[in-house]
């Protein structure tokens, strides 16, 4: 279906739009997989703040211009899926990558993160980093760490006292 040239500009725009402000990138085949599992493909997308379209290679060239997926141009061939991550570099990941194991006509091409392009068999690498909430977690926890133990060490001063007082006593009945 031809599409005018009108709305092949917006929707070079769209897409450029999205992966200027991007952190990662992943693009996929989706040939195979119906338009069901693609819908809830989408709304699993929508909830994890990952921008999701389907666009020609032709047009997807041209809105990767001059943005960090310009490396992406190399691997575009055949119908194209691609998932750019707004908010946490890995939600596109986890989202195509559990997508995925559900159904063996997905198949992940390529992904890209800071300008660099990343073969498909990397995908666990993206998809295992922690979201922001569990970065934070793991950052209190680590900050909290050096505290705890100060607070455990200065608690076990009296109670070694304690420990050895009452040792000397029991020691002083047993020689009585």
């Amino acid at each position: 279906m031809a599409i005018r040239l009108e709305d092949k500009k917006q929707i070079v725009s769209e897409v450029n739009q999205a992966a200027a402000s991007a952190l990662s990138a992943v693009l996929a085949d989706y040939r195979g997989v119906n338009v069901d599992e693609l819908t809830a493909l989408r709304k699993t997308a929508r909830e994890n703040h990952v921008y999701l379209r389907v666009v020609r290679n032709t047009l997807l060239k041209r809105a990767l211009e001059d943005t960090d997926f310009e490396c992406i141009k190399d691997v575009l061939a055949g119908p194209t899926l691609l998932a750019l991550s707004e908010v946490d570099p890995g939600a596109a990941a986890r989202v195509l990558k559990d997508f995925a194991k559900e159904n063996n006509d997905f198949e992940i091409k390529a992904l890209s993160v800071g300008g660099k392009l990343l073969d498909a068999n990397q995908i666990d690498v993206l998809a295992k980093l922690p979201t922001l909430d569990q970065a934070r977690s793991m950052l209190m926890s680590v900050m909290l760490a050096p505290i705890t133990k100060l607070a455990r060490t200065a608690n076990e001063v009296p109670s070694k006292v304690t420990r050895v007082v009452a040792a000397v006593r029991d020691q002083k009945k047993e020689a009585a």
